[in-house]
């Protein structure tokens, strides 16, 4: 086989150089029609060690431009996982406003919460005296000595629980697989409850994580869990 020829790394470079110089040459009104690109160039505008106040102000108009694109690259992420999150809630919302038993109500939530949320670990109690059939109850007096210190403030919080907290919401086995963790409340017209979730990532809910999503679920179960309530009798 013959060998075939090979360009050198500088002539390469030099003809890229040079098509860039024609291309210039014949267009030279590129850079007011793209003055974006101005900002981007290395231009160096000094005499002998010094350099130009020029060559500073465009230096630092370069890298301010850099930080903004990466905020608004930033900014843009957030957007997006926001609406994909909006829109979650939103299906899941509207299935437990349709639903027409506690039942249907439990498997919306966990269904959602696992499969649509990717959640792993999903837990959702109701505090009462006289359990029902259907989902996990415990008596208030089990509830309070168990979570009373999440119970108190009364809003949804998230971080790192304690190992008795952990083991309350999601059980012995699971709670030791839980490294981070959000919890809502439900209380509304008689009805309380906690609504959990966790994940294995120590550091995926933190404490200053946003629990606006959680904390509408748990609105709607505390609204939509008394008139499915109703017609079921306590287990005895």
């Amino acid at each position: 086989m013959t060998d075939q020829p090979q360009v050198a790394p500088e002539q390469t470079t030099d003809l890229d150089a040079e098509a860039v110089v024609a291309y210039l040459r014949a267009h030279p009104a590129f850079f007011a029609e793209h003055d974006e690109l101005l900002l981007e160039q290395r231009i160096p505008h000094q005499r002998g060690d010094s350099v130009s106040l020029v060559e500073r102000q465009l230096k630092l108009l370069r890298d301010r431009n850099i930080e903004m694109r990466h905020r608004l690259s930033q900014l843009m992420d957030v957007a997006r996982d926001n609406d994909r999150l909006f829109d979650k809630t939103r299906r899941l919302i509207l299935d437990l406003l349709d639903a027409s038993s506690l039942e249907d109500v439990v498997m919306a939530v966990e269904d959602s919460l696992r499969q649509e949320f990717q959640v792993p670990f999903v837990s959702l109690i109701l505090f009462g005296e006289n359990p029902m059939p259907v989902g996990r109850w415990v008596s208030n007096a089990e509830a309070q000595q168990a979570i009373g210190a999440l119970l108190g403030t009364g809003k949804t919080v998230s971080g790192n629980l304690r190992e008795h907290e952990l083991a309350f919401l999601f059980g012995e086995a699971q709670s030791k697989e839980v490294g981070s963790s959000a919890v809502a409340t439900l209380e509304y017209q008689g009805v309380h409850g906690v609504l959990a979730i966790g994940s294995r990532d120590p550091q995926h809910y933190k404490s200053t994580v946003g629990t606006l999503f959680l904390s509408y679920i748990a609105e709607v179960l505390g609204r939509t869990v008394p008139r499915l309530t109703q017609t079921l009798r306590p287990v005895r």
